[in-house]
């Protein structure tokens, strides 16, 4: 009993408390030095100095000391990216591993509950639409929260609240969409549309703009604070419905409101970049290495290092070739032997 009072306790040790803040300080370093190679490096290679000096024009309105074509590449490409990869990041694997604690499944990605498929619906019919970037953006967000809400309603429509009957309704409608999805790919337009909806789904930034971040970033920046300052929460989720509910948890308010914000995470993540699997399931992994089991260390430190691993994943995907690479794509390449490594080397640790 000690051991599990341990695992959902809300209380640390000094050297704990000293520990995970030094892994803290250590990765988001990590990470904001990934963020300047990624403004620096491209087709068009730009200076640290350069970069800092119009990041400081801009905030201080100082005197301008570079070209145009400098100013706009980091200011109007560059930096929108980072962010965006930043956010998007850190929402996946927030939303994964809030999942995977709910559901007591560490296989679990922050699409089980259908939000990705029906935010691909959502994008598709925009698309089909002619509708702009907006447009598809308001679309796939929308379609994914609707597809959560039925996945939602079918365990209370069949009167049965319980954890693997909501699995089961997300597996029920993540089939549905994807049939409303492959019926709208099967009449949509071979040259034009079919194009855009594939790329789509294979996820990408290179639109990204801080007009369409600052719509969608207060909803990740909210929904991330919540389930972050609800992680000991989530440790208790984890232990099942039957000790949940003797210690006085209300199983539905808390695991609805931690399946809201995960939900939140996942349809905005979707919407701005398209689908990009992977994060969601091996960067909650790897925090486990570093910090162990307790979520109360584990959702911040896999926040911060799926931000610098899509930062290197974007970076690669608009260098390493004359065309942009789909983030889904090199997340697939790169995560599946990942993944593969961590399962060995913790099969031979147990």
């Amino acid at each position: 009993m000690e051991r599990k009072i341990k695992i959902y306790s809300n209380d640390a040790t000094v050297s704990e408390r000293r520990s995970l803040r030094m892994v803290m300080i250590s990765i988001s370093t990590v990470v904001f030095f990934l963020s300047l190679i990624a403004l620096c490096v491209g087709r068009y290679n730009i200076k640290i100095s350069e970069i800092l000096e119009i990041i400081f024009s801009k905030v201080f309105n100082t005197s301008k000391n570079f070209d145009d074509i400098t100013y706009n590449v980091i200011l109007n490409l560059r930096l929108p990216r980072v962010f965006a990869a930043i956010l998007i990041g850190s929402s996946l694997s927030l939303s994964g591993i809030t999942y995977q604690g709910i559901f007591k499944n560490p296989l679990v990605s922050p699409d089980i509950l259908g939000v990705s498929s029906g935010a691909c619906v959502g994008a598709a019919i925009a698309i089909l639409l002619h509708w702009g970037i907006l447009g598809i953006q308001v679309s796939a967000f929308i379609f994914g929260v609707v597809a959560v809400v039925i996945t939602m309603l079918i365990p209370r429509i069949m009167k049965r609240d319980s954890t693997i009957m909501l699995v089961l309704s997300g597996v029920i409608v993540s089939g549905f969409m994807s049939s409303i999805l492959g019926l709208i790919k099967y009449i949509a337009d071979p040259e034009t549309q079919l194009a855009d909806i594939t790329y789509w789904q294979l996820g990408s930034i290179a639109k990204v703009t801080f007009d369409s971040l600052s719509k969608i970033a207060p909803v990740i920046l909210i929904a991330a604070i919540i389930l972050i300052s609800l992680r000991w929460r989530i440790n208790i989720l984890s232990l099942g419905d039957n000790e949940a509910h003797s210690l006085g948890v209300n199983l539905r308010v808390e695991r609805g409101l931690a399946v809201l914000c995960a939900t939140l995470l996942t349809a905005s993540s979707v919407c701005i970049s398209g689908t990009i699997g992977w994060i969601g399931l091996i960067m909650p992994h790897l925090a486990r290495m570093l910090v162990g089991n307790n979520n109360v260390r584990c959702l911040p430190v896999a926040t911060i290092i799926s931000a610098g691993f899509l930062l290197i994943i974007d970076t690669l995907a608009r260098t390493i070739s004359v065309g942009e690479i789909p983030l889904g794509i090199l997340t697939g390449l790169i995560g599946t032997p990942f993944f593969t490594w961590m399962l060995i080397k913790q099969r031979m640790e147990n």
